[in-house]
């Protein structure tokens, strides 16, 4: 199926928001999960504010100087964990990341975008707004998506907010799949991640940091449920895309034909993605965009303002945030940092 997100690039009027966010670090830190933990148990992917660190509290949006998002009131923090390629001879190398598709200026490519994600602020799906009110997230929430110890098959179906393509070319979409592709993807393995979109209305956070929201996800970018009684309030759906550039490693697959992605927690099925977010738009800035009518690079791209104010590719990547654990996560690595080496 080709990406029908292209269809979406003229003619609509209806609030939605995607963006590129650049990569802020790569190292083990996890503020959310194991906060003040350093280094954390596994390594991370981060994109957005630079005041991303060990322990977060409070309006993330007041305190960082610079962000890697497109959108310069945003100074949220989205991590995920990392991909890694286990060699047959027993190493691992980390999957770089690559732009997604139509992320610059007014919707055009920029594969100068330093790895990173897509992220995306949905109401009703990527095509209508509808007629509900959606409201923008408060200073201060936070909450995760998935978890590193899910291990059987049936719990990963089960969450369908959480899926993988194998990408024939950047612009492939549809046949998700639950666990990592069983053979080499031409243009690589997109990871994505659809949280919940409906909140408790009274918890920035929960000790689960899932507890206070509650999913009523389809996936693939359809329009979630209805929201229960618990659970009463309608908030953006958020969503990452994530491109790891497996292609390099194609002409290494295991001779045996078995699959060799790992994610950072040494999940070799990929049952258990998962990812975080910290909310730090500035003042009212993403409740503006709810309530406006633009549709994603009309709300304003790098370089282009909107609704939102921006920045170029190169103040996005300019932006970052010097690692606290100092090791190597790049690298040949003879076992992944923060895991012991399978026997």
């Amino acid at each position: 199926m080709k990406w029908f997100f292209l269809l979406l690039q003229a003619g609509l009027s209806q609030a939605g928001l995607r963006f590129a966010c650049s990569t802020v670090s790569i190292q083990r830190l996890d503020p959310l999960v194991e906060p003040g933990r350093i280094p954390s148990a596994h390594v991370h992917q981060i994109v957005g504010g630079n005041a991303f660190n060990a322990t977060m509290e409070g309006d993330i949006g007041e305190k960082g100087s610079c962000t890697t998002c497109a959108y310069t009131e945003d100074f949220s923090n989205y991590w995920t964990a990392v991909m890694y390629f286990r060699h047959e001879n027993g190493s691992y190398k980390r999957v770089p990341q690559y732009p997604n598709a139509q992320l610059g200026y007014e919707g055009h490519d920029a594969p100068d975008i330093k790895g990173g994600m897509t992220i995306y602020y949905s109401q009703k799906d990527l095509s209508s707004n509808g007629n509900q009110y959606i409201t923008a997230f408060k200073p201060g929430f936070r909450m995760t998506v998935g978890n590193p110890t899910t291990d059987t098959l049936e719990e990963a179906q089960a969450n369908k907010g959480l899926r993988y393509t194998c990408l024939q070319t950047i612009l492939t979409r549809g046949y998700e799949t639950p666990d990592f592709p069983s053979k080499p993807c031409p243009a690589g393995i997109m990871a994505i991640h659809h949280f919940p979109a409906c909140w408790d209305g009274k918890n920035l956070d929960s000790p689960d940091h899932q507890s206070h929201m509650f999913s009523t996800t389809k996936g693939a970018f359809q329009e979630a449920g209805p929201c229960p009684k618990s659970h009463p309030v309608r908030v953006p759906q958020l969503a990452y895309e994530t491109m790891w550039n497996t292609t390099m490693f194609n002409d290494m697959w295991p001779k045996d034909g078995s699959q060799p992605f790992v994610w950072s927690h040494m999940d070799s099925k990929g049952y258990g993605i998962h990812a975080d977010y910290v909310f730090g738009w500035k003042g009212d800035s993403l409740q503006r965009a709810m309530n406006d009518s633009c549709m994603f690079h009309a709300c304003g791209s790098p370089g282009m303002q909107g609704i939102l104010k921006t920045q170029t590719v190169p103040e996005m990547n300019a932006c970052g945030v010097q690692n606290t654990v100092t090791e190597d996560t790049d690298g040949w690595l003879s076992e992944l940092p923060g895991q012991k080496m399978e026997m």
